[in-house]
């Protein structure tokens, strides 16, 4: 029995209790064996794109006439481009951990990726939880933005073999396509990131050593082979604070750049062309009697900016020849000791360093005197507020940050479209507009508890339910804002914890009959808007992640 195998099989178990209900309402799974099946790709899926429990969900394609695709992610498009990962998972109840990815596997893996990208190709007989996905990529590549594919091959077992590389290899898809390995020894390293790193860092040259109040800096140059070995030994570990996940090599020009950079005879100057790596640490120390080429001890390192850099660095070194080619390749290395005590400063820096890359900022925002505020707002109303991520599955009573911004943002502001494409920016530009000053706890439970009637809906549509409902969840939710504020005879700024039982029980007893006016006024806002021709998914789906609807509504 492998040990690591043995440990993600044992947190299937909590997996499997933790989706059983939405695995039978969304994806009519009941079986115990699919749904442990189904488990272990919802774990990959959380775990590499470092998703929250409904997002991780929400991804799941798995049934019949998936194309052999058991999850799908699509990324917001930046610089004309977007990423799409794709997840494969075969999962054995044997631990031994030493069966082969299999080659038919890739190959349909290969197959959907053929087909899913060329919006000609005809899609009959698709699950609609996939075509939805499939076709607001396809209204994507038809509005010009180009797809970088990431296919994720997970197991409990190796990796695939040498026939399955060389059908990856006649497929001619080059760098547009990424392949990845991922199995339950990737996904143990990851899940063990929260035990402190202790190492020692080289140092090459010379280094500015400074104190300043109660922090240490420490400025100089590292070899891109001491990152290499850096991250081999720790990994995911180092990332902990860092964040974003792994973007990948393919699909993220940085990352290519630095790769190029590396394997070209411009390595050299690799210090000069990057911006370098930002670390944190409680303590470190070194013997100063010397004059350079320190060797830096430190406890409980973090990689807080930089970690693209590093783990680009780690997977392009891993050709042992590049890595000896490399040896006078150096980036430029801040090191910060900071007070254990002070979270906070840690927070901030963490926040400056990378706010030009505002993924996923709601772990930043996470301890803002209005994000603590709410919490406490919100729990006086019977509610949980997560403003915090947390490994436990979330429960009715629980709403997250990242559901209350894109509630807020489709109910009160009124931007549908942002609210659902533009999710990398809550935490970010949008963060002042949706988490107002002004913004009450009741105003957050009333706008999420409309939008998680028609998410709901959206996931689990009634046979005759127009294709809208699968499309349109966020503009659904607006109209029913609306619509609620007109039977209280308020506008939103006087919702307050004095008429939230009577705006909640107005929701109660007329949920379905603001559903279905709400799903009338978008379809007659569509007919406004296209006249009588037949519209496709993939107009629909273009249709509403551009906001072509709001003035008509």
């Amino acid at each position: 029995m492998d040990i690591n195998a043995s440990i993600i099989d044992q947190r299937l178990a909590s997996v499997v209790n933790d989706i059983r209900q939405k695995s039978a309402e969304e994806l009519h799974i009941q079986d115990e064996g699919k749904i442990k099946s189904l488990a272990f790709v919802y774990l990959c899926v959380r775990t590499i794109l470092d998703l929250e429990d409904d997002d991780a969900f929400e991804c799941l394609t798995e049934g019949s006439g998936d194309f052999g695709v058991d999850a799908m992610h699509i990324s917001e498009e930046y610089d004309g481009e977007f990423t799409v990962s794709l997840f494969q998972a075969k999962y054995k109840n044997k631990l031994a951990g030493d069966s082969n990815f299999p080659q038919e596997g890739i190959e349909s893996l290969i197959n959907a990726i053929q087909y899913l990208f060329n919006p000609a190709a005809r899609l009959e007989h698709i699950n609609q939880r996939l075509l939805a996905k499939v076709e607001e990529a396809r209204s994507l590549i038809r509005d010009g933005y180009i797809p970088q594919v990431r296919a994720l091959a997970c197991n409990n077992g190796l990796n695939w073999n040498a026939s399955a590389q060389e059908a990856i290899e006649r497929t001619g898809f080059g760098s547009q396509v990424t392949w990845e390995h991922i199995n339950h020894e990737r996904l143990v390293k990851i899940l063990q990131a929260s035990k402190p790193v202790k190492d020692s860092l080289q140092l090459s040259g010379k280094a500015i050593v400074e104190d300043m109040e109660f922090s240490r800096v420490l400025v100089g140059r590292i070899s891109v082979t001491e990152i290499a070995a850096l991250i081999e030994r720790h990994g995911e570990r180092l990332l902990e604070r860092n964040i974003r996940r792994y973007l990948g090599l393919q699909g993220n020009r940085v990352n290519e750049a630095i790769r190029n950079t590396l394997t070209s005879d411009e390595k050299n100057n690799f210090y000069f062309y990057n911006n370098g790596i930002t670390l944190t640490c409680e303590n470190f120390s070194y013997n100063a009697l010397q004059d350079g080429n320190y060797q830096v001890r430190v406890e409980n390192l973090q990689i807080i900016n930089g970690g693209q850099t590093c783990l680009t660095i780690f997977k392009t070194l891993r050709d042992n020849n590049l890595l000896h080619e490399n040896a006078q390749a150096y980036v430029l290395l801040r090191l910060y000791q900071l007070p254990h005590e002070n979270e906070s400063l840690v927070q901030r820096i963490t926040y400056a360093t990378n706010s030009q890359n505002p993924v996923d900022l709601k772990d930043l925002r996470a301890n803002d005197e209005l994000q603590q505020r709410l919490e406490i707002d919100i729990k006086q109303l019977g509610f949980n507020y997560r403003r915090k991520r947390s490994d436990s599955s979330t429960r009715p009573i629980d709403i997250t940050s990242g559901v209350a911004a894109e509630a807020i943002l489709s109910v009160w502001r009124e931007k549908p479209h942002q609210a659902k494409f533009f999710s990398r920016e809550h935490f970010g530009k949008l963060y002042d507009a949706i988490f107002t000053d002004q913004l009450s706890g009741s105003q957050v439970v009333i706008a999420v508890q409309l939008y998680r009637i028609a998410e709901n809906r959206r996931k689990r549509p009634n046979p005759a339910d127009p294709d809208v409902v699968r499309y349109a969840s966020c503009f659904i939710a607006m109209q029913m804002g609306r619509k609620l504020l007109a039977d209280l005879n308020i506008q939103m700024k006087d919702i307050s914890h004095q008429n939230f039982k009577s705006a909640q029980h107005l929701i109660e007893q007329n949920s379905e009959a603001y559903f279905d006016a709400s799903v009338q006024d978008i379809q007659r806002a569509l007919q406004d808007l296209y006249g009588e021709q037949e519209i496709s998914l993939q107009q629909l789906s273009a249709t509403f992640r551009r906001g072509d609807l709001i003035s008509r509504l």
